[in-house]
């Protein structure tokens, strides 16, 4: 029995190859997995990147369904920023990523899709990646007087920095 391919299977390829037709050389590498595309652009071009994206007509992501980090701890730059987009004309996704290292602040897209707010707030708050331009980069998930690191950094130890939880429960 043969798999079903979905209908716009080669559209996120497409947007991939429009992408570097509109902005040539920002196109680092792409990978497609299992269906899915993924998309790595230089960091300094974020922004332009998803302007692209988002408003030509032919790749048309008109919805950032979320932005999220990974930290890679030994690798170099150590973290990705991860965009997942959506077009609801096209139907079609695309991942972008960009390498960021540590202390290096990657420009916000908040001006292009506002959906970004939440997801760039809980990477600064989680990770410490800094998103300049963002209209209101503050805490979104710890105590705004949390200063004892970032929690899902791999370097953050498992018990925490002296939380009572980690202190005072008993693990079982």
């Amino acid at each position: 029995m043969e798999t079903p391919v979905a209908e716009h299977a080669d559209q996120p390829i497409a947007a991939v190859a429009r992408l570097e037709q509109l902005l040539p050389g920002v196109v680092m590498e792409t990978e497609v997995h299992r269906g899915d595309t993924t998309v790595r652009v230089p960091r300094e071009r974020i922004l332009e990147v998803c302007r692209v994206l988002h408003e030509d007509e032919q790749t048309s992501f008109d919805y950032l369904i979320d932005v999220t980090a990974v930290d890679w701890d030994v690798r170099e730059p150590r973290f990705d920023v991860v965009y997942h987009l959506y077009s609801i004309p096209l139907n079609h996704m695309l991942r972008v990523k960009v390498g960021v290292d540590d202390l290096q602040p990657v420009d916000s897209v908040t001006s292009v899709w506002q959906s970004a707010n939440w997801g760039e707030r809980e990477a600064y708050d989680m990770f410490g990646i800094r998103f300049e331009g963002h209209p209101d980069l503050r805490r979104i998930l710890l105590p705004e007087d949390w200063e004892d690191g970032f929690p899902l950094r791999k370097d953050f130890p498992i018990g925490g920095y002296g939380i009572w939880a980690a202190d005072n429960v008993p693990f079982r």
